[in-house]
């Protein structure tokens, strides 16, 4: 098959319940989405049946960008390879000691179990010193000793973590050199490979997830890959990293822990682009899905980072990533009256399996969606995700609500459904103030864009709740994840460090390591096959005055055009300091951590004007049903949600549906579809 015929690009991103596609035919200029249901423990073969429809066959397939869950998980549900540790004498327990934190806040007493058990966690005899000077030679042959008793302990994976290796790597590559001569799989992971950056504990735990999702994640790629090969598929494969680029099936597989967060980064990347495009470029994303809300900022038409996150206590991992707040309160997510009387909702979720009570699986504890069946919001004969559920059951709803809230409450079955969204919308909000307010930013001047598949019911909710005044419902809210990996950019991050005060910094090496920088991850750009239109980098420094303990992000944005000066990277800090604190320390000497550098292949974008919708379309309502809301009942005017025209008002109250979400508009609010298929919704 011609490049030409090869028109079709796929983003998939494979959830809980559903697998979605979004498929753009580059030749054509037309966007279309298929959503089919996931296979839990087998999500290849989901991905694979969603591919099945896309096209008759894989080979008109060009490129597929995978937004993938299986590392995240993976770890969640502590099914990871079995992994050993060989490390440096006397570090073992750097893994369980993390940062003497612990899992409650109050209390004397907690428990915490590393992902690898301490009769894994083998140590040799060598040591760098901090400086990087060499103190004690590596024994090779006791790392073959320890790596020998690991695989006859049954491991499959291993991490070679020595101390100081930022400063000094050569003791632990010739470590690693050893290992991977008697290793009997390519599972071997350099600490210094994946993070040569100071502080052991997220070094270490860093390395030691990546070693464990090796098998796992690398495995599933490879199978994928096999697979989608023998359907003829004969195009690029690349992967979603947690920082919202993409790389190649090989770098995933190599560095699995870059995929931790990968399909949110996707859907805020895509809720990015959407919002830039409308007009918006400051925007809060919230995601709602089964089990959790996800909530993002961007500022400025950019999503913001975190240097590192943890996926459950313990698991820290220290990698570039779109900085998400997560919270228990999805579609799923159970509502309970406790021993004080409080009504709860979350963060125990029903899950898609056996899912609300109104799926009738088993189910009789009620959810936030049981909460909106009762309440009307959504249509029991038209359930959500596009009929590939069947009949939603009210009276199933009803009852497990007036069992569980309403009769603990003294409250109508009504009110006590309003009372579950209430509370599930106030801890909502919290999250966006969260990621909003607490960090400086005003959400009365950002839009609120909610996707995933419960994100649009509770849209004018969180607008009176945090005082928002443009929501922004995008096309396909369902599949907006699956639509940001079409969208997203290939991105590589590197970080090396320094460790020296700004005084003693040698310019000259420091552009001499931001060159080595750029040159690997070029190669990594390279090795992906895929055409980009431009190629950017980000130069940035970790800095801080003498005797703190937190860096500040300082970018360099005319590294390349004017020399490096150590005069002009202290103007720079200061400005950076200044502007995230108020004021400078004058007399305090500065410090220079760590160099950060990220090379951005940027993919070829499409117009998202081919979302809008075709034609004149169509205005005519579906009918009405009957909504309660704020105590009282509404007569609700039903519209199919994709054939409204640009253009299009439509006033409060009002259902408007479409195969992968349902949008509530209360009274006193109204929507207009734009230029680009989106709803933006305002107070009237």
């Amino acid at each position: 098959m011609t490049s030409k015929q090869q028109s079709l690009v796929v983003g998939v991103d494979v959830g809980g319940t559903f697998t979605d596609l979004f498929v753009l035919d580059e030749a054509s200029g037309t966007a279309r989405i298929v959503k089919v249901p996931s296979t839990r423990g087998e999500e290849a073969r989901g991905f694979m049946n969603g591919v099945a429809r896309v096209a008759d066959s894989a080979a008109a397939i060009a490129t597929i960008v995978h937004g993938t869950t299986v590392g995240t998980n993976a770890l969640l549900e502590r099914k990871v390879a079995r992994t050993g540790i060989i490390t440096t004498r006397g570090f073992r327990d750097v893994l369980e000691m993390r940062r003497r934190d612990r899992p409650q806040t109050w209390g004397l007493r907690g428990s915490f179990t590393p992902v690898v058990p301490r009769d894994l966690r083998r140590e040799v005899d060598e040591r760098v010193l901090a400086d990087g000077t060499l103190h004690t030679p590596v024994d090779l042959d006791q790392v073959r000793a320890e790596a020998r008793a690991l695989l006859d302990a049954g491991c499959e994976a291993v991490c070679v973590f020595f101390i100081n290796t930022y400063a000094n790597p050569e003791n632990e590559r010739r470590a690693v050199a050893a290992v991977r001569q008697i290793w009997p799989n390519a599972h071997v992971t350099s600490a210094s490979e994946v993070l040569p950056e100071i502080r052991e504990f997220e070094r270490c735990s860093t390395a030691t997830l990546n070693a464990s999702l090796q098998p796992v994640v690398g495995g599933y790629l490879s199978r994928l890959e096999s697979d989608l090969r023998a359907q003829g598929f004969g195009g690029e494969l690349l992967v979603v990293q947690s920082n919202g680029g993409v790389m190649s099936r090989q770098t995933a597989s190599d560095l699995p822990v870059r995929t931790a967060l990968s399909g949110p980064a996707a859907g805020v990347i895509a809720c990015a682009a959407i919002a830039r495009a409308a007009g918006y470029p400051n925007a809060i994303t919230g995601d709602m899905g089964g089990t959790s809300f996800d909530v993002s900022l961007v500022a400025d038409g950019e999503a913001a980072l975190a240097a590192q996150t943890a996926i459950e206590f313990g698991m820290v991992i220290r990698s570039p990533m779109i900085q998400i707040e997560t919270i228990g309160a999805g579609g799923g997510s159970i509502a309970s009256v406790d021993a004080s009387g409080m009504l709860q909702v979350g963060p125990e979720s029903a899950g898609s399996i056996p899912g609300p009570a109104c799926y009738g699986r088993g189910n009789m504890r009620p959810t936030v969606t049981d909460a909106n069946v009762l309440l009307g919001r959504i249509a029991a004969d038209r359930p959500l995700g596009g009929g590939l559920l069947a009949a939603l059951d009210a009276e199933k709803s009803q009852q497990a609500i007036e069992e569980h809230v309403a009769r603990p409450l003294g409250l109508d079955v009504h009110a006590a459904a309003e009372a579950i969204l209430t509370v599930a919308n106030a801890r909502m909000a919290g999250a966006i103030r969260l990621v909003s307010i607490e960090r400086g930013h005003d959400p009365r001047r950002f839009a609120y864009m909610p996707f995933g598949g419960g994100g649009a019911l509770h849209v004018c909710a969180m607008m009176r709740e945090v005082g928002v005044g443009t929501g922004i419902v995008p096309r396909y809210p369902g599949v907006t994840s699956a639509l940001g990996c079409v969208i997203a950019d290939m991105r590589h991050d590197a970080v090396q460090t320094i460790n020296r005060p700004l005084t003693e910094v040698d310019v000259a090496d420091l552009q001499r390591r931001i060159d080595e920088l750029a040159d690997a991850c070029q190669r990594r750009l390279d090795s992906a096959g895929v055409r980009f239109e431009a190629v950017r980098e980000v130069i940035a420094l970790d800095m801080l005055y003498a005797g703190q303990t937190h860096t500040l992000p300082v970018e360099l944005s005319d590294a390349r055009s004017k020399p490096l000066t150590v005069d002009s990277i202290r103007a720079a800090f200061e400005a950076a300091y200044a502007t995230a604190f108020g004021r400078v320390l004058d007399g305090i000497p500065i410090r220079l951590m760590n160099l950060r550098y990220a090379r951005i292949g940027v993919r070829p974008k499409f117009d998202l004007a081919v979302l809008a919708p075709e034609g004149t379309g169509s205005i005519a309502p579906l009918g009405t049903q009957r909504v309660f809301h704020e105590g009282q009942w509404h007569d609700a005017v039903r519209y199919a949600r994709l054939e409204l025209p640009v253009g299009t008002r439509i006033d409060g109250p009002a259902i408007l549906e479409q195969p992968d979400t349902t949008v509530w508009l209360e009274p006193g609010f109204h929507a207009e579809v734009d230029a680009h298929g989106n709803l933006l919704v305002r107070p009237s």
